[in-house]
């Protein structure tokens, strides 16, 4: 390594010294960071021909294994595994199969909004620790040696399901769940909540308080209901 730049260290590789530049993108999941002067082995990761930069990882060449299991998966993936730690980021799974995490307490990972399709306030609400669960490979992070997945990608999705029977225009009866500088979120039905504009509230609410709706507009991607009073 001989020098730092904006785009991380950069790598004198060994070879022809008027190649494309290469600078290190994954760094070890333990230990110190390189200094300049030191020799690194490091795996080529991507190599960006438009910009003339060729990326590298170190945590590939220090824990190959992990890194060989990742690698072998392809999103869409369906794995398995114990629920083994739960932080306020995100939730660490011990996956059934593969090498452990030198690091972290699983090769497994979920992020919160990839949890449930419900609405909760505590990660304890829908998951624990020693759960077996399953969930579907979004994909492989490199930087921390993890494989993120999605537990909520195999459940129904209750959105669409309420969106199979719903209409542009459509009164509905729901229960005001919280005001927001924007207006306010009603619930039409279990788990699904819709944002009624500012500019259509013509008196206060209150969170509990019952109102009459209409379907304003319906948005299946994105999973957002607007609608009127």
């Amino acid at each position: 390594m001989d020098d730092q730049r904006p785009f991380g260290p950069r790598i004198r590789l060994d070879g022809d010294s008027t190649a494309m530049p290469a600078y290190i993108r994954d760094f070890p999941w333990r230990g110190k960071r390189p200094e300049v002067g030191q020799r690194v082995t490091a795996e080529v990761v991507s190599v960006d021909t438009s910009a003339g930069r060729i990326w590298l990882s170190m945590a590939a060449t220090e824990h190959p294994d992990v890194w060989t299991f990742l690698k072998g998966l392809r999103s869409g993936d369906v794995l398995t595994g114990t629920v083994a730690d739960i932080q306020n980021f995100g939730v660490f799974i011990a996956l059934d199969e593969g090498p452990p995490h030198p690091a972290y307490a699983g090769v497994g990972f979920v992020t919160i909004p990839e949890l449930s399709w419900q609405r909760f306030e505590e990660v304890t609400d829908v998951i624990r620790i020693g759960q077996r669960v399953r969930g579907e490979l979004l994909s492989f992070d490199t930087t921390n040696g993890e494989a993120r997945l999605s537990l909520r990608a195999l459940l129904p999705d209750p959105f669409q399901s309420f969106a199979d029977n719903a209409v542009v225009g459509q009164r509905l009866a729901g229960t005001v769940t919280k005001i927001v500088p924007l207006g306010m979120f009603v619930e039409v039905a279990d788990g699904i909540e819709g944002l009624v504009h500012e500019d259509e509230l013509d008196s206060p609410a209150r969170p509990g308080d019952e109102v009459q709706v209409s379907i304003v507009d319906l948005d299946r991607d994105q999973r957002r209901l607007r609608l009127g009073l």
